[in-house]
């Protein structure tokens, strides 16, 4: 049966991934009217071999080849479906670019997505990793996300609390091979109080002598500061933030705080504290360091780097090292932050 799609086979995936590592996929599916994607999965060979579904690919990390065949929703649509002059809910489709989406929202008066500016990828990537920055997590701002479900073989539509959102983690993430993201509904306000509790935006604000910012204000305050801290993708690759910020017990974050006064320590809604990853990494010494190609940015200690023809195994070697020491000098277990392809963590 044919695909109703572009199908590209076999296909080099290095330009589809933000590290920039070399891997082939026996055949990369296009497609660009979500309406076409129950046709497209039904014509897939029943023979056992994986699916992998991208957006980006800037939360990903080949360690080797896909396994199988890779899927990329190209559909852009996007639209304001309800509208009572106070706020709107934006239907977007998965194939939308993040940040080309938030600038959009902007342009529409609503606000609601300031702080998650510049973050790459696409929509249909930003619930299953729950995507956050400067105190937002976009499913705060999820009416529901729109999925084909692979066991059902049906389209569905689940509300903000069936996407079971959490600390970078939602349903769709803890279950990979079942929903596949075709649009999301998001509810924005045309005025909402801005958030500004993050360390440095405030400042960032007060600095360019903003009292009173605008949604677009706050979206350019983030684009600076991500600017300032983070390695341009395409200047150098890498998936931006690799590791999450741990989160513990409150009695584990004490004993830690009083042995070590300046960790950075912040309260989560749970009563847990959270830990910032990225101090940890840099006490162990690994901001800047280097292993041949794979390395860390020297001015985000969260940040891996391929510096040009680091492979994704490398990478995850790296990775693996820099978790272990923290786990040796701290006794805090770190996690990655994005879909690790052909190896396990």
């Amino acid at each position: 049966m044919p695909f109703p799609c572009r199908v590209t086979a076999p296909v080099d995936l290095t330009a589809r991934n933000s590290f920039a590592v070399h891997a082939t996929a026996r055949r990369l599916l296009e497609v660009g009217d979500i309406a076409t994607l129950p046709a497209v999965i039904a014509a897939l060979p029943d023979d056992g071999t994986a699916l992998l579904v991208i957006g980006g690919g800037s939360n990903l990390l080949f360690a080797g080849d896909a396994p199988g065949d890779v899927l990329a929703i190209t559909d852009d649509r996007r639209a304001i479906i309800a509208d009572d002059g106070d706020g709107a809910v934006v239907r977007a489709a998965a194939g939308n670019a993040w940040h080309g989406f938030v600038l959009w929202t902007l342009a529409q008066g609503l606000g609601g997505l300031e702080n998650l500016a510049l973050i790459p990828g696409t929509v249909g990537a930003a619930p299953i990793q729950n995507i956050g920055a400067y105190g937002v997590e976009v499913g705060e701002r999820i009416v529901a996300v729109e999925a084909f479900d692979r066991n059902t073989r049906e389209a569905v539509r689940l509300d903000a609390a069936a996407c079971r959102f959490g600390y970078r983690d939602s349903l769709f993430k803890r279950q990979p091979d079942r929903y596949l993201v075709t649009a999301v509904e998001f509810a924005l306000a045309r005025s909402a109080a801005p958030v500004l509790d993050y360390a440095g935006l405030r400042d960032a604000l007060q600095a360019r002598g903003i009292a009173r910012p605008t949604s677009r204000d706050v979206a350019d305050a983030v684009i600076d500061i991500r600017r300032s801290k983070l390695p341009d993708p395409a200047r150098i690759g890498n998936a931006g933030s690799f590791f999450k910020n741990p989160v513990v017990p409150a009695a584990t974050a004490a004993a830690l705080r009083a042995e070590h006064p300046a960790m950075p320590v912040f309260a989560t809604a749970d009563g847990r504290q959270k830990l910032s990853a990225a101090w940890l990494i840099d006490q162990c010494g690994w901001k800047g360091h280097r292993d041949g190609d794979a390395g860390v940015a020297p001015g985000h200690a969260l940040v891996l780097v391929n510096h040009g023809g680091a492979s994704g195994a490398e990478l995850l070697a790296l990775a693996r090292r820099i978790a272990g020491s923290v786990q040796a000098r701290f006794g805090v277990a770190l996690e990655p932050e994005p879909r690790i392809v052909g190896a396990t963590w």
